[in-house]
């Protein structure tokens, strides 16, 4: 286990005996997960987490978020259950994001039986939106001009990938920004070229702040945008199955019991 390992396996244990909760799952998310960190990239640990019964049985709405401020490099906060099944049952890509992540610290039975039924309530609408709001916030803050921060196309390009994974095979896009170039562009390709050798430079930590904009992924991610921006409307969305509501609610009553039960 690494020092950074051991030290955010410390910081949920606090969390856990701090604010009498059980972490259910615990997963990094951001740059590290998506697979294209820096030297000084933070630690960006997501987690879900349970209260005891009574926190449940109130008639005072609480907070269900947990946050610690950053601090040595280490950007960590969850959601409590009953907050991340809502958000589920909407199909929430950051959520999705978490529960698909390459990168785990903790996992209980409950996170698994979450992932197992993920394609019945997976929307592609609202997943290719939220890319797609993502990618053309990111494009114009970050890529206008003709210099520009390089390894922001990163946070532009991942967004239009998973859109494209999302149109053309119905499911939620893999969290791995290699795997989805891969995937997605032709093989050979100029465009896949470029980007792969973006991806080196920023893997091996090479300085990478102002430079010429690159044309063929300017192009690219226009297109990308124009396209879905006509496209989304279009894609299927998933219902509110009245099922679906009952085996969540079905979820979150046996986790709360069976975990305070132990």
């Amino acid at each position: 286990m690494t020092e950074a390992r051991e030290r955010i396996m410390e910081q949920l244990r606090r969390i856990e005996s701090e604010e009498q909760v059980k972490i259910l799952y615990a997963c990094e998310s951001g740059s590290r997960a998506w697979g294209f960190p820096s030297r000084d990239s933070d630690y960006d640990v997501r987690f879900i987490y349970i209260r005891p019964v009574d926190w449940y049985v109130s008639i005072f709405d609480r907070r269900d978020v947990i946050e610690r401020p950053i601090s040595c490099l280490l950007d960590i906060n969850g959601w409590d259950m009953k907050k991340a099944l809502l958000l589920f049952r909407k199909s929430n890509p950051p959520l999705l994001e978490w529960l698909h992540s390459p990168i785990r610290y903790m996992e209980s039975p409950a996170a698994e039986r979450i992932r197992s039924i993920a394609g019945d309530a997976f929307s592609p609408r609202s997943c290719i939106y939220h890319y797609l709001h993502m990618a053309k916030r990111n494009y114009r803050e970050y890529l206008q001009g003709d210099l520009i921060n390089i390894k922001k196309y990163f946070y532009v390009l991942r967004p239009i990938l998973a859109c494209e994974w999302t149109e053309k095979r119905g499911t939620m896009a893999p969290v791995a920004f290699p795997q989805l170039v891969r995937a997605i562009l032709p093989e050979d390709s100029e465009l896949k070229r470029v980007i792969l050798h973006l991806l080196e430079r920023k893997i091996a930590g090479d300085e990478m702040d102002l430079e010429p904009r690159i044309e063929p992924i300017n192009a690219y991610i226009e297109e990308k945008i124009a396209y879905y921006e006509q496209a989304a409307p279009a894609m299927p969305e998933a219902g509110s199955e009245p099922a679906l509501d009952r085996r969540l609610d079905e979820m979150f009553r046996s986790v709360l019991q069976n975990v305070w039960d132990r």
